[in-house]
């Protein structure tokens, strides 16, 4: 497990280093404007959206290591592709091809965790995603400071993202290599049935993704990263333009945010092992929903730190419980087509929340806009209960 971590943290921050804020000023610095660097910055998350579910059902079939392998070879080679971007046309593509690293690699790691775990599965895919998170928040600053050192958003040339796109690379082939240790051990085949392989990858995402107790656990996840999503785009905009606060202060709510979630997951995932899974669903979507309405009618620091270490704790509550859930609903041989149903739905909810949060803020403004998606979260739960039967899954 420390070895599947490891190469979590390193896939992960790689990726980050990619991604934000080193992406969006190389789509400026290539002539895009703000639809464009926003098509840009999502475009690998459609991979996601997209390719999740058949990576995660194609492990089912063909073995968890040998469909992490090409995953990781997505994160060691794509960025190596970055070094000849010289349009912004260019960069979509790459972008979208890059998108393919955790569109394949997310979900069946995650399924890889929920094979090991045994009756610990909310614990142990809570402390996955906590490194993983931890791989993140150490990507984007370094990202940010290796921009600063070489001439800063407005001095920077081909060298300057040629020089970080090679760390993102080198980062990149250390996480193959660090998976390749482990990767090319004796798998025992997944199914020994004679059935045709495009027959068991089509009945197995049939039979998951036909089940609405997975539909409705996913769900939930869904609809929670649609609001963190949405509080990714605009807390930090309502907290300069509106709160009056400084950048830097924007910046200390949303690390508060992710630290509280990263620390409080496997602590969260631990407690639902013993105390179930639905429950701790709902109380996350409430502690959720209740700080992000009032964000609109706070304008300190401190009392919006408070609400968004709030919302971390509800954050860490559902994402420590959900993916645990899905496991839970699954047979062991369909966890990778789990995961990646639950993988699909992540990624919608990523993408919808700052889509649709712009819209309302744009017509209603933050007010009305943050207490219309708090609302949803409460309304989800009822449907949820309803699906769940009151039931907890039996791990």
């Amino acid at each position: 497990m420390t070895a599947l971590f490891s190469v979590g943290f390193m896939a992960r921050f790689s990726y980050a280093l990619a991604r934000n804020p080193v992406l969006p000023l190389f789509a400026l610095y290539l002539g895009a404007g703000p639809e464009a660097i926003g098509l840009a910055v999502g475009i690998s998350t459609v991979t996601g959206i997209l390719f999740k579910m058949p990576a995660g059902a194609l492990s089912d079939i063909i073995g968890r290591r040998k469909t992490m392998l090409v995953g990781l070879c997505f994160f060691a080679l794509i960025p190596f592709a970055y070094f000849f971007i010289s349009s912004y046309a260019m960069l979509v593509v790459v972008r979208f091809l890059h998108g393919f690293a955790t569109a394949i690699y997310g979900p069946v790691a995650m399924a890889v965790v929920a094979d090991m775990a045994g009756a610990k599965k909310g614990e142990m895919l809570s402390w996955f995603s906590s490194v993983t998170i931890m791989g993140t928040l150490a990507g984007a600053p370094i990202g940010g400071l290796l921009l600063s050192l070489m001439g800063g958003a407005h001095g920077a040339s081909d060298t300057t993202f040629h020089v970080i796109y090679g760390i993102v690379a080198a980062t990149g082939v250390l996480a193959l290599l660090l998976g390749m240790g482990f990767l090319f051990k004796d798998e025992k085949p997944r199914d020994q049935s004679a059935e045709p392989w495009f027959r068991k990858f089509i009945s197995g995402i049939r039979e998951v993704a036909g089940d609405r107790r997975v539909i409705a656990a996913s769900g939930m996840e869904g609809v929670q990263n649609m609001a963190m999503g949405a509080l990714e785009a605009f807390l930090p905009i309502y907290a300069v333009t509106v709160a009056g606060l400084s950048a830097f202060e924007a910046g200390l709510l949303w690390a508060g945010q992710m630290i509280t979630t990263m620390l409080a997951k496997p602590l969260m995932g631990r407690f639902s092992d013993g105390h179930g899974r639905n429950g701790v669903i709902v109380a996350g979507m409430l502690c959720c929903a209740a700080p992000f309405a009032l964000i609109p009618t706070l304008t300190g620091f401190w009392s919006l730190l408070a609400a968004c270490l709030i919302f971390g704790l509800g954050e860490a509550l559902v994402t420590s419980s959900s993916a645990a859930l899905v496991a839970d609903l699954c047979r062991e041989k369909h966890y990778g087509t789990a995961m990646g149903v639950f993988g699909t739905l992540y990624d919608v909810g990523h993408a919808s929340g700052p889509i649709l949060s712009g819209i309302l803020v744009g017509m209603l403004g933050y007010g009305w806009a943050f207490g219309i998606m708090a609302a949803v979260l409460v309304l989800v739960i009822p449907f949820f209960l309803g699906v769940m039967g009151g039931r907890e899954a039996v791990a």
